[in-house]
């Protein structure tokens, strides 16, 4: 029995990516240098291990960039790009759905706990989650499962009591490997890449209603034990 939904952040409750790639496309482009959205895609979701935009754009330039200078033109950019974006459809139906039907509601980012908190409490979400992990409550991040299995161990519940909201490759590679189902919600950023680990995918959390889905996974269960 499903008894906690697990939100992914930056792309599942708001879109956080476009404006992410919008940022580093201007940067590049002030440089008179690209950032390709296949290069782009393959760290969503992950660690900062996975690709550095600083050094892609030192790579393209042929010497050093001023990091801290473009980090914090970056930061400013983002920021003010993040605060347009609204809640992505159906985030606000699921959680309070998920109050109604007796389910633990949380959240599991690699990001950090000062964004993933602050946007929350902006946007009047941030009590209405049972446990939040972030990226300093682990030694690694997604694609690890350690997050994940953060989660299950704060609520005290094992991997087939939950299910998983992710929009990433990483973020749905981290989910399985902690035992759990998982919904791919991609975003125009990640709708790119190959989401076929995840074991069903939305357009949009508005496709499904909560119930629904908890339905459509019982009887998929119902029907495996036979």
């Amino acid at each position: 029995m499903i008894q906690v939904i697990i939100f992914d952040f930056d792309g599942v409750i708001v879109d956080t990516e476009v404006p992410a790639y919008q940022a580093w496309q201007e940067i590049y482009q002030k440089h008179d240098c690209h950032l390709p959205l296949s290069t782009w895609v393959t760290c969503i979701g992950g660690s900062a291990d996975i690709f550095s935009p600083y050094a892609y754009l030192e790579e393209q330039l042929g010497r050093p960039i001023e990091r801290k200078k473009i980090r914090s033109k970056y930061y400013q950019r983002y920021i003010e790009l993040v605060e347009m974006e609204p809640l992505l459809p159906g985030v606000k139906d699921y959680i309070d759905d998920a109050k109604r039907l007796g389910l633990k509601v949380a959240l599991a980012s690699s990001s950090s706990h000062s964004w993933v908190d602050g946007h929350l409490s902006r946007l009047g979400l941030i009590a209405h989650f049972d446990c939040i992990k972030c990226s300093e409550d682990v030694k690694a991040v997604k694609p690890d499962p350690a997050l994940y299995q953060s989660v299950l161990d704060e609520l005290e519940l094992s991997a087939d009591e939950g299910i998983v909201l992710e929009d990433s490759a990483n973020g749905i590679l981290a989910a399985k490997r902690a035992g759990l189902f998982c919904v791919a919600v991609p975003n125009p950023m990640t709708c790119r890449l190959s989401l076929d680990l995840a074991d069903l995918q939305l357009t949009s959390l508005a496709d499904l209603p909560l119930e629904k889905l908890l339905l459509r996974i019982e009887k998929n269960r119902g029907n495996n034990k036979r």
